[in-house]
């Protein structure tokens, strides 16, 4: 807006009496919030200079460092902030809250100060992604909470803002005449934030982390960052980030045990694109070689086999969305005379199920296959990512005779745009390829120009939370998974949870509006919740309560045949006393 609402400005200055500190406009991202709070501090008497022992910009974070509870919000500055030291907080104390002052302001004379101060600023880098009047369970390691974070769930749009998102009005205008008589940009894109705001904070069906920062990134969406090419080989376009770029695949590479100086890999698109590129690699070292995979297998695998005209096996599943073990077997005995390409899943699409590696290589060497006529791909998409920091989980390695992984960094670390990783063995990239000129570099990847920023937010999100945050986003999303399954079995629905998984299925909702609302991933007659950081146990509660409202309004799915996936959710193979009760064995 091109002023502040004199209730924000209001907001700000009983927030600044509430808690009594100088220093909260470092708070505030958004430019109007700084210089509101500038203009109230200024009308208190506190200048710009008042002296704080012990702190610095970066001691106040965020205001999602105070919790959810709005009651909260009164809590004391010894609570909400970090000192290095006791005394340094004694101090603070001490010189601080003297000056101190509560005085009736002029509202609309702050006002008109504020939007000059928002003038000078205009050469700030705006907020788009954060508001720091939502109310959210903070990150473990960003400074703020993305929209979609918390337990605050916004209302839908007004049929105003609709209205503005229609086709009509976002028709390009192709003549000044009809320029005039669209509704302008500012307006439509206004209300395009609204939209993306009730999306993001009812988003449970997609493995998308909704919960990140990158604000101090917002700079170099400036710059055209293209890495084409080869990441370790330099064209002669400068403005890129491959130094960033070789940083996250060395991480990956070190995440899953990939020989000194004989991996390769680059930062994807998505993770499709690294199957794809994995798949090709198989292609290439085994041109007559037929792909098995299993039939719960993401679809990119199988349009990978139709690009490259590949033969093709679609493995049944066990009924927790495995590999069948024994019909693998079965095929790759019959095919001894062809090669044996194969896809393990680290977590399937649907159900979250991981294929054992390790029994799939115990198949392999049952049956003789040696190593130079079989070849591995593992689709990671989102699990590869979090296992590592599972405890005592089966290790995706390539200390074990494995030849690429390919994982989705928009997923777990969060990033705005889709993104991803792909490594693999060197040995096998150098068979595709091949020198370009017109580049100064090679041509190595699927893509010829390549998307820079996404290697830097990638890189960035990695540095800030470190080995320690990400084990704390994977211990939460494993938790809170569990959570959510216990609650839907408690309220009387069928849903079941793999190990290593946080994809929870439940039987499908019978109201598609319900459906739509919580944007669910349905298969038949099953939908399921992807449990990400975003997901918190308040979300949780209010989708079980109007899964309940659903259930006693519309009724409950019923298995649409014999072997639907709703009918292989009730198989006792899931385990666990929701199938069959725990009989009593003590001895009469």
């Amino acid at each position: 807006p091109s002023s502040l609402p004199l209730n924000l400005i209001e907001e700000h200055y009983h927030l600044f009496n509430r808690i009594k500190d100088p220093l909260l406009p470092t708070m505030f991202t958004n430019r109007l919030a700084r210089s509101a709070y500038a203009v109230v501090r200024k009308s208190t008497g506190i200048t710009k200079s008042a002296p704080v022992a012990g702190l610095h910009a970066n001691s106040l974070r965020s205001v999602s460092s105070i919790t959810n509870d709005a009651s909260n919000v009164n809590k004391t500055t010894k609570e909400t902030q970090r000192f290095k030291s006791t005394a340094a907080e004694e101090e603070f104390h001490a010189e601080v809250q003297p000056e101190t002052k509560r005085i009736n302001l002029d509202l609309k004379g702050i006002a008109a100060e504020i939007n000059l101060e928002a003038k000078e600023e205009e050469n700030d880098v705006p907020d788009f992604t954060s508001d720091k009047s939502k109310s959210g369970t903070p990150s473990p390691w960003a400074v703020f909470d993305a929209w979609g974070a918390g337990d605050g769930i916004v209302a839908p749009l007004d049929p105003g803002d609709e209205e503005k998102l229609s086709k009509a009005s976002v028709k390009i205008p192709t003549s000044e005449d009809e320029r005039e008589s669209k509704t302008n940009e500012t307006d439509i894109l206004k209300a395009y934030d609204n939209l993306l705001k009730t999306k993001s904070s009812v988003h449970f069906g997609y493995p998308y982390n909704l919960m990140y920062n990158h604000e101090e990134l917002y700079q170099f969406m400036k710059y055209s960052i293209n890495n084409l090419g080869d990441p370790f080989i330099t064209s002669n376009y400068g403005v890129h980030s491959r130094q960033f770029e070789c940083s996250v695949i060395d991480f990956f590479a070190d995440l899953w045990n990939a020989p000194k100086d004989d991996y390769w890999g680059y930062v994807t698109t998505c993770g499709t694109e690294g199957n794809l590129h994995g798949i090709l690699l198989a292609r290439e070292c085994h041109p007559d070689g037929i792909l098995y995979s299993s039939k719960e297998t993401h679809y990119s695998i199988f349009k990978a086999a139709r690009y490259y005209r590949m033969d093709a096996k679609a493995i049944p599943t066990l009924p927790m969305g495995e590999i069948d073990y024994d019909i693998l077997a079965d095929e790759i005995d019959k095919n001894r005379d062809r090669p044996v390409i194969i896809n393990v899943n680290i977590g399937t699409t649907v159900k979250g199920a991981v294929d054992n590696l390790d029994r799939i290589l115990r198949i392999l060497n049952n049956l003789n296959i040696p190593r130079e006529r079989f070849h591995i791909h593992c689709d990671g998409a989102l699990f590869a990512m979090m296992m590592p920091f599972v405890d005592f989980a089966p290790e995706v390695s390539f200390k074990k005779p494995i030849d690429s992984i390919a994982v989705s960094g928009h997923k777990m670390l969060g990033c705005p745009m889709p993104c991803g990783v792909t490594i693999a063995r060197k040995e096998h990239v150098k068979k595709v390829e091949q020198r370009i000129d017109y580049l100064n570099s090679v041509d190595t990847t699927i893509m010829g120009s390549r998307n820079g920023q996404a290697a830097l937010y990638l890189w960035y999100s990695l540095r800030k939370k470190g080995i320690s945050g990400i084990k704390r986003d994977v211990v939460h999303c494993m938790e809170t998974a569990q959570y959510l399954r216990n609650e839907l079995t408690n309220a009387g629905f069928t849903a079941r949870l793999n190990d290593l998984s946080c994809t929870v299925v439940l039987e499908r909702p019978m109201d598609d509006a319900l459906i739509k609302r919580w944007q669910l991933a349905c298969e038949e007659d099953i939908a399921h919740v992807v449990v990400m950081p975003n997901v918190t146990r308040g979300k949780i509660d209010q989708f079980v309560k109007e899964l309940i409202e659903c259930r006693d309004t519309h009724g409950r799915m019923k298995s649409a045949r014999d072997d639907s996936p709703l009918t292989k959710l009730a198989c006792s193979s899931w385990g666990g006393n929701v199938v069959a009760p725990v009989g009593d064995f003590k001895s009469e």
